[in-house]
This record gives C-alpha cells, sequence and structure tokens, in this order.
C-alpha cells in the first residue's frame, strides 16, 4: 500500500470516527438535518484536499466541525435563506442563549432521542440515526433491513422532512417524558454496537468507533436513569460482548464463541457487565418485573463469560434464559439463537428441525447454522450448499473467512 492510499485510509477512519459527532453538533446548531450531512461532507473533501500537504490537524475532530460549520454559514448565506436562517448562521458570535437542550449535555444523545421522536415511523428511527449517528451508508442500513436501497433512501428522507415540518427539537426530554422514547432509543444503540461489533459491510471486520460510541452513550444514559433496568441491561450486554472482541478473529478470520482464547477477553470489562446483570436480577427479585430483552440478553452473556473452558458452560441455563428471551420478543431471530443452545443440550438433530421450521432462508445466520448442525450431524453435501449460501449472503470478510475455512474441512463420505 502506497503512502497516498495510507493517508487516505487514515482520512476514512477519522471521519467515520467524528462522523456522528460532526452531524450532532451541526444539527443541534442549525436545525436542519439537510445541512447537517450536507457540510459534513464538504467538510471531508475539503480534508481530502488538504490534508495531505498540511498534514492531520492536532485534533481532527474539532478541525472536521469548525470547517462543517463554516461551510453551513456559507451555504446558508449564498442561498439567501430567511432572517432567522441568517441569525442562525450568526451563531457563531451570537450570545443569545440557546434553546434548552435537556437535562443531557450530549450532542448526539439528543440526535438520537430527536430520531427516535415518536411521529416518526419506527423503522425510520432506527434507519435514520444509523444514517447520521453511525455515519452508514444507505446501502449498508437497507441490507441490515434486508430492503431495497430505494427504498430506505425514501425512508430516510420522509423522516428527515417530518423532524422539519414537525419542529421537532433537536433535545433530550425530561426525565418524566423520556419514557414514550426509551424503547427505541436502547435499540438503535444497540443496533449502532451490532454494526460495529461485526460490519455488515467493508474492509475491516468490526467497527470499533461504533461500539465505542454506542457503550458511551449507553453510559450516559445509565447515569440519566439510574434506575431502568433495560439501560443498565443493554449497557451490560455490550460490555460482555466488548470483552470478547480481541479474541474475536486471528489471521483475518472469525473465531467463534467455542475456539475463543479466553485469556485475551477483558475481564475489567466482563468483571463491571456481571455487576450490572447482578443489578438487574436484584431487582426483579425484589420488585417482581418481568425483565426485558436486553437483560435477558445479558444474563445469557454473563453465562458465557462465567467460565473459563467452554465445555463448562452451563446450556441448560443458557436455553432456559433463550426461553424467558422468546416469551417477551417472540421473533424467528430468537428462535435461530436458541437453537444453537438447543444443539450444545439435546444434539444437533434436535436443533435442525427447530432450524427447518424458522423461515429465515433469506438470512445469512440461518444458513451459517444450518451447515454447522448438518456438518455435525456427517451430511456433508447438505452442508456444503448451506455454507455457500451462507457466504454468498455475507460482506464481513472475516466471516466469510470462517465459513470456507469450514466448508474446505468437511469431510466427503464417498470418499
Amino acid at each position: 500500500m502506497t503512502q497516498s492510499s495510507d493517508l487516505r485510509a487514515e482520512i476514512d477512519r477519522i471521519y467515520r470516527e467524528e462522523y456522528g459527532r460532526v452531524v450532532a453538533s451541526l444539527a443541534r446548531r442549525f436545525g436542519d438535518l439537510d445541512i447537517a450531512e450536507d457540510a459534513a461532507a464538504e467538510a471531508l473533501l475539503i480534508a481530502i484536499e488538504r490534508w495531505p500537504s498540511d498534514g492531520i490537524p492536532p485534533n481532527p475532530g474539532g478541525w472536521l466541525t469548525t470547517t462543517a460549520g463554516n461551510r453551513a454559514i456559507d451555504r446558508i448565506r449564498r442561498e439567501s435563506l430567511r432572517d432567522t436562517k441568517h441569525k442562525a448562521a450568526m451563531m457563531i458570535t451570537d450570545d443569545t442563549p440557546h434553546e434548552p437542550t435537556g437535562p443531557v449535555e450530549d450532542d448526539r444523545l439528543r440526535l438520537v432521542f430527536t430520531c427516535c421522536h415518536p411521529a416518526l415511523a419506527p423503522e425510520a428511527r432506527v434507519a435514520l440515526t444509523l444514517r447520521l449517528l453511525g455515519g452508514l451508508t444507505v446501502e449498508e442500513i437497507a441490507r441490515a433491513f434486508l430492503v431495497p436501497e430505494t427504498t430506505m433512501a425514501q425512508r430516510i428522507t420522509r423522516a428527515k422532512a417530518k423532524i422539519k415540518a414537525a419542529h421537532i427539537p433537536y433535545r433530550v426530554p425530561e426525565r418524566d417524558d423520556v419514557t414514550d422514547r426509551l424503547g427505541a432509543v436502547l435499540a438503535v444503540i444497540y443496533l449502532v454496537f451490532n454494526e460495529g461489533y461485526l460490519a455488515g459491510s467493508g474492509a475491516d471486520p468490526v467497527r470499533t468507533e461504533l461500539t465505542a460510541e454506542a457503550i458511551r452513550l449507553g453510559r450516559i444514559l445509565r447515569q440519566f436513569l439510574p434506575d431502568e433496568g433495560e439501560v443498565a441491561g443493554l449497557l451490560a450486554l455490550m460490555l460482555l460482548s466488548e470483552s470478547r472482541r480481541t479474541a474475536r478473529f486471528a489471521g483475518g478470520e472469525l473465531v467463534t464463541l467455542d475456539e475463543q482464547d479466553r485469556s485475551g477477553w477483558d475481564r475489567t470489562l466482563i468483571d463491571e457487565g456481571h455487576t450490572l446483570v447482578r443489578e438487574c436480577l436484584a431487582r426483579v427479585a425484589a420488585t417482581s418485573a418481568r425483565p426485558g430483552p436486553y437483560q435477558i440478553l445479558a444474563a445469557i452473556n454473563a453465562v458465557h463469560t462465567d467460565t473459563n473452558d467452554a465445555r463448562d458452560t452451563d446450556w441448560s441455563q443458557v436455553v432456559a434464559l433463550y426461553d424467558q428471551l422468546y416469551a417477551v420478543t417472540p421473533t424467528p431471530i430468537v428462535a435461530l439463537n436458541r437453537a444453537v443452545a438447543v444443539a450444545e443440550l439435546d444434539g444437533p438433530d434436535v436443533a435442525l428441525a427447530i432450524v427447518d421450521s424458522l423461515d429465515l432462508s433469506g438470512y445469512h445466520a440461518w444458513h451459517a447454522t444450518r451447515a454447522d448442525l448438518l456438518r455435525r450431524l456427517g451430511r456433508s453435501a447438505e452442508a456444503r450448499g448451506e455454507y455457500d449460501a451462507a457466504i454468498a449472503a455475507t460482506e464481513n470478510p472475516a466471516e466469510t473467512a470462517y465459513l470456507a475455512r469450514r466448508r474446505a474441512h468437511l469431510v466427503d463420505p464417498g470418499a
């Protein structure tokens, strides 16, 4: 790789890390998502033009925010918008107090709450946040939702227009009014984390800037809502998942949970996650409240991270927790994950019957799970076809490498 391509890769990395911060800051300042997005994109083009000769600035995020802000001001002045917009453009020197922004002083969290306003359709809330906060392309978001790119682009456009037309403010609601958005906010944060945890596309199998941002937002929510069990559950879930990050890849290939070197797990994150799970369990016991999905998922991860050897995993407890999760969230994805645990407890034949009953033929993990179960049952020809389908349905390079290796190691019974 040449020095020029190395520098471009570094610029792209910085931009991905800072994108959400830049857009959130501009959205609060100018009150217009289109202006915020366009100005952020212009700042990147200027960085690509200037940084190779000037060098990357000491505070690249601040440079991008300032440059994008200047681009936004130029656009507003150039288009000769109404006086209110001119005033917005002069906010850089205006001492007039800003509109109250809510009890949390964090631009990105405010942006999440704005995107999760109940006036927006549920699928649009998630898509818009992934676009603005995570910097995902419309193509990447469409792939995650299993819809055409044009459909997703229309959803995002309509959501931004709705925010503008309804004058939805860029602020975190007061504590007493947050409940109508909390579920959507938690879902969005978890989706941002998941996209970073196993990237849907691109050269890098993980996007640490997204996992770090999701955990950061989870910690802020935890401070804001310390008595909300699902907030604690989500944070615990992300911490326990993140604790295994460095052990999840080796030689450019995904390493599954049963094969990971557990000495490489981050014990500090595990201890913090376990503490949160115990807190959730104590709250449930004291109040007889039904735990939500994030608390149950965190408990499942706590079981997995509670042993130094995969062979010591308490699979009966894992299956029991998945039973609870399915009662709360009866989705095919939960049933698929439960089947993986059932395979360890009752055998691959029982699990395969469950998997075959699920309508998930368009989902790459369904094919990968089915391939592994067929492999364990000695049905190599069928397994080979499922590995091919799983490889065709994923663009993560590390996952593709793992699936290809497993396929190559299939034993041909006729040989």
